[in-house]
């Protein structure tokens, strides 16, 4: 007879199999031995037992190799088993293949519903525990929650069960399992991958492992709650309240409930005869309601005789009203964020600290809600969401994204099978039975990215069943069949618009992603936002993402950096599409990220009127602006002067209303000019005037600055140079010479090639290391990559485009009054094709060895760039310390992500203006410009200045850092750049500069930001 291997299908392998001897799923929550206990909410005095921490750990390629059998071992001690940290990624802690990054392909091959059984990494665990006397005549539940991507448990040697679902937690009834004495030995078999991988393609590394704690619960035999719900209303007036609780108990038994408030209270206090389910209804006056502003927490505690527990209760009411999304009766703005589990030493094993610390910077910089995507979150995060104020979008853990490539119909294979209905519905199961009782969450979504099928529609009809307060999300199904809300990624704000507008509409908008903030962007956060502020039916949107996800690691000359994809050898991978979230992968803000806390700030500042007034508009939901301070002062040209002073914030100013505040001494225009002050500005700072539980009293939430005097330009009427004179030195080069300054022009090339400050006998030194150029080029932005324009710039060879020399004509005599000049013809073109800028730049020299250099520039050829990247000039220059600057700062700043940093004066070293993103791209630029001053190590000599004339400051920019465009471009991580490290500045001075947009995922920039390459510009900077 023949024999076959594998012997049978194993469960990891098997449609059917999804769990075997799991317990129902229920809400989380832990048992405590009385009411004062449990109103601790501290877990160690909890009925429980925490398994985490270091056990130990064998792996194999497949599960059908390595130590099969050894949940019956007696001995884990040889070399074979080692000791790994539980919660943890095996990947990360030195064992297997190593992490893997795709964005939506299966590494692996698609053979739906069956993953290969012999490249199938399997982890094997072990660990001991001992339990208490106490702990008999208690059911004993052990529970993981969150194991990827499948497990099989064993203790004692006996088979306790299997389960699948990586984010979602499984629960055993150990009680028949257990030694009451002695050790107990728990043998985990984890598997990476199951037939539910083909659903959690999520964008994010592969990692395996027991990623979330493990625990033992301790359920009292005799009575104990096995589920509860958690179900407020208010009424349509939204003034009280109704709460009903149902209690699912193992057997019938007294309940004691209380309920208080958030001062601790007591609202209700009683006793029900407790059946095996039980539903109490309760009426409370005049609740507090809770809010993502105002997030009012009441506590019900409910007792047994052994054993009680405590659940979080927020009044408050979701709906749509005439399909605007509201909250109790208020329309309310999402602006979010979305974030996958990440930690750069952990992966998705994320510490309660680092998760707690992520909410606090979220709250910190204005957003107030998040997408947890693409999969439910660690259930801390709902407790601290409900505690900060933080509206949920809880989203399930489904994706099938990858499907889509593998030719056929993607929809046919999973979402609309009928044999993955049942897969699908436990998706939606678990995530609602698990998190239904938190007020934090007003949304469930039925997953990512997997298409729309028939099994999303029964998803919709089990949620619906059984929780009929929400509304339910899903951007995969266009039309809102299957959901309550419409739903789009990466629209345009054109588009958006667009839906907006549409008459006779039941159902809101949101944007489930936008904004790709990958790299250094996003650009036009700020038209996002206004728009969802100008249309009812628009909700608002979560920014795509919260995070990097580089993993810490080292190269081999012991360097430490952010990997992305292929940096472990993983192939296929998606790179650095990893790299795209509003911080960087030690979840420390990017620029992206200020910018976003400026754009959707709850106070805006919109306009000076009747000569000492501000218009504001309150953008809280909920709140009036009582809770604020306000400070203002005054900056111009040289510095911030006026120390800040408070002025009295209008009181009772209600959401989303206008209303006036009076600066009694504010200085006006005519004043401020008489004074010498020239470009000056009015800036207010909005700060908390109290303590909360997520900033410090102090902490600036809104900004805003209103110009108050123009700019002026004090070279406008400059003198011609008088002591000068010009010296052909060779048939290419010429020099200019002053009393304190000589110059030499290289014929050859039309450029200033050197510049010396000093008289010509006092030995001074060439200021420039590299000629003064023209350039058109920055090293690409993954937003330029992303989209036409980048693959435009390559295409037409920008990247090679250099001066190409015509003429070369000087006049060091001109008619009386005019400046002698040195006039060069050029073309600034690439190799292989015939486009060309065609310039004409006249360099002037006046007095006190100022130039005043002014250039025509005109398109000429076919197949011109659609975009210049830069118009401006690029020169080296030695021993440059720091840069001083008037215009927005002091952060980075480019025409389409610069409302978050103020125009003022500012100082940073050369270092100091670099922005370290984890793939090198064009950064530290500075934008609205009027002028700029690079000073030496030498008591902060001046170099050299630079003026903006025409424009001044509006989009010129400056940008100095120890690399070349090329150096910048060639280099695919940070340690990579650092070894191109030049001694001297590479200074880069933009009459303009391209904006950024969002093509890396999303839509390019938009016209207004666009440097288009088809028209003329006549620019003038000065020297000196």
């Amino acid at each position: 007879m023949a024999s076959v291997f594998p012997t049978s299908n194993p469960d990891w392998n098997n449609l059917s199999v999804i769990h075997r001897n799991t317990l129902p799923p229920r809400s989380h929550f832990f048992l405590y031995p009385d009411s004062e206990k449990a109103l601790t909410r501290d877990v160690s005095q909890a009925k429980a037992q925490l398994l985490s921490g270091e056990w130990k750990f064998n792996l194999s390629k497949s599960p059908l190799i390595g130590p099969v059998g050894f949940q019956d071992f007696d001995s884990f001690e040889d070399p074979d088993w080692n000791p790994i940290l539980v919660p943890g990624m095996w990947q990360l802690q030195g064992f297997g293949k190593g992490p893997h990054y795709t964005n939506f392909n299966y590494p692996f091959p698609v053979n739906v519903p069956h993953v290969p059984i012999d490249e199938n990494e399997c982890g094997r665990y072990v660990t001991y525990f001992q339990l208490a006397p106490e702990d008999k005549d208690h059911q004993l539940r052990l529970r993981f929650e969150g194991v990827d991507s499948a497990f099989t448990v064993w203790l004692n040697g006996k088979d306790v069960g299997y389960s699948q679902g990586s984010r979602n937690p499984s629960e055993f009834d150990i009680t028949e399992y257990v030694n009451l004495e002695g050790d107990n030995i728990l043998a985990v078999e984890v598997y990476q991958r199951c037939d539910g991988t083909y659903i959690e393609d999520q964008d994010q590394w592969w990692l395996s492992g027991i990623f979330r704690d493990v625990w033992i619960h301790k359920f009292p035999q005799k009575s104990h709650f096995e589920d509860i719900k958690v179900l407020p209303t208010l009424d349509d007036e939204y003034k009280h309240a109704k709460l009903r609780v149902t209690v699912d108990l193992s057997t019938p038994e007294k309940i004691v409930l209380k309920l208080l408030d958030p001062a601790g209270s007591e609202v209700i206090q009683g006793t029900v005869s407790g059946q095996q389910s039980t539903v109490v209804e309760f009426n409370v006056d005049e609740p507090l309601k809770w809010t993502a502003e105002m997030p009012n927490l009441y506590t019900l505690v409910l007792s047994l005789p052994d054993c009680a527990l405590t659940e979080r209760v927020g009044f408050r009411r979701v709906e749509l009203v005439k399909g605007v999304f509201s909250v109790n009766g208020n329309p309310i703005k999402l602006r979010g964020v979305n974030r996958h589990e990440h930690h750069p030493d952990f992966g998705r094993a994320v510490p309660y600290e680092w998760l707690k610390t992520d909410l606090l910077l979220m709250k910190q910089h204005n957003i107030n809600a998040i997408r947890t995507s693409h999969y439910i979150n660690d259930p801390r995060l709902y407790e601290l969401a409900d505690e900060l104020g933080l509206w949920i979008l809880d989203e399930a853990d489904l994706e099938c994204h990858g499907i889509f490539i593998v030719g056929g119909d993607g929809n046919k294979m999973l979402s609309g099978n009928p044999d993955w209905e049942e897969a699908y519905l436990d998706r939606a199961r678990q995530m609602v039975m698990r998190d239904y009782n938190h007020p934090s969450i007003i949304i469930w979504s039925l997953g990512n990215e997997s298409g729309y099928g028939s099994n999303h529609r029964a998803m919709y009809d089990y949620i619906k069943s059984v929780d009929t307060s929400r509304p339910i999300h899903y951007e995969g199904d266009w039309n809102a069949h299957s959901a309550d809300i419409f739903s789009r990624m990466y629209s345009s704000v054109d588009d958006m618009e667009g839906y907006a507008k549409q008459e006779n509409w039941g159902k809101p908008f949101v944007l489930c992603e936008f904004a790709h903030a990958m790299g250094n962007g996003p650009g036009a956060l700020k038209e996002y936002i206004e728009l969802f502020y100008k249309w009812p039916r628009l909700m608002g949107g979560f920014v795509w993402e919260w995070a990097n996800h580089g993993l810490r690691t080292k190269n081999v000359d012991g360097e430490e950096y952010m990997a992305y994809g292929g940096d472990f050898g993983d192939e296929p991978n998606n790179g650095n599409f990893a790299l795209d979230g509003l911080c960087f992968s030690n979840h420390t803000p990017t620029p992206g990220l200020l910018e976003y806390k400026k754009a959707i700030e709850p106070v805006q500042t919109l306009k000076l009127e009747n000569g000492n007034q501000v218009r504001i508009i309150n953008r809280y939901d909920f709140v009036t602006l009582d809770h604020l301070k306000c400070f203002y002062y005054y900056s111009d040209d040289m510095l911030d002067w006026v120390e800040k002073r408070e002025v009295k914030v209008p009181k009772r100013v209600k959401p989303h209303e206008q209303a006036l505040i009076t600066i009694s001494d504010l200085l006006g225009a005519e004043n401020l000019k008489a004074a010498g002050r020239h470009d000056c500005h009015l800036t207010l700072e909005f700060s908390l005037a109290s303590a909360t539980a997520w900033a410090e009293a102090g902490h600036i939430v809104a900004t805003g600055q209103l110009p108050l005097t123009p700019p002026t330009n004090p070279f406008a009427n400059l003198e011609p140079a008088s002591d000068i004179h010009f010296d052909l030195l060779s048939p290419n080069l010429l020099s200019i010479i002053s009393s304190n300054n000589t110059y030499e022009f290289d014929l050859s090339i039309g450029a200033l090639t050197s510049w010396k400050r000093g008289s010509p006998s006092s030995g001074a030194i060439n200021i420039l290391t590299t000629p003064l150029t023209l350039c058109l080029y920055r090293p690409q932005t993954d937003n330029d990559h992303g989209c036409d324009f980048g693959r435009n710039w390559t295409s037409s060879h920008l990247n090679l485009a250099k001066n190409h020399v015509l003429s070369t004509c000087w006049d060091p005599s001109p008619a009386s009054g005019s400046p002698p000049t040195v006039t060069v013809k050029a073309r600034f073109a690439p190799p292989v094709l015939n486009w060309a800028l065609e310039t004409t730049t006249i360099y002037s020299f006046l007095e006190d060895g100022k130039i005043n250099i002014k250039m025509h520039g005109k398109p000429i050829g076919n197949w011109l760039p659609r975009a210049w990247a830069r118009l401006g000039l690029e020169v080296g220059l030695r021993d440059v310390r720091s840069a001083s600057w008037t215009g927005r700062g002091p952060g980075e700043s480019y025409r389409d992500k610069k409302e978050s940093q103020l125009i003022g004066s500012y100082t940073k070293t050369i270092d100091e203006l670099w922005t370290d993103y984890e793939f090198p791209q064009e950064e530290g630029n500075r934008t609205d410009v009027r002028a700029v001053e690079f000073r030496t190590e030498r008591e902060w000599e001046l170099l050299l200045g630079a003026m903006f004339v025409k424009p001044n400051g509006n989009n010129t920019s400056f940008q100095a850092s120890r690399y070349t465009v090329q150096d910048v471009e060639a280099a695919k991580h940070p340690f990579e750049l650092y070894k191109k490290r030049r001694e001297d500045t590479v200074v880069h001075l933009d009459w303009m500069h391209h904006g950024l947009g969002t093509g890396s995922c999303g839509p390019p920039t938009r016209p207004e930001y666009t440097l288009w390459a088809d028209r003329e510009y006549e620019v003038e900077i000065v020297l000196y």
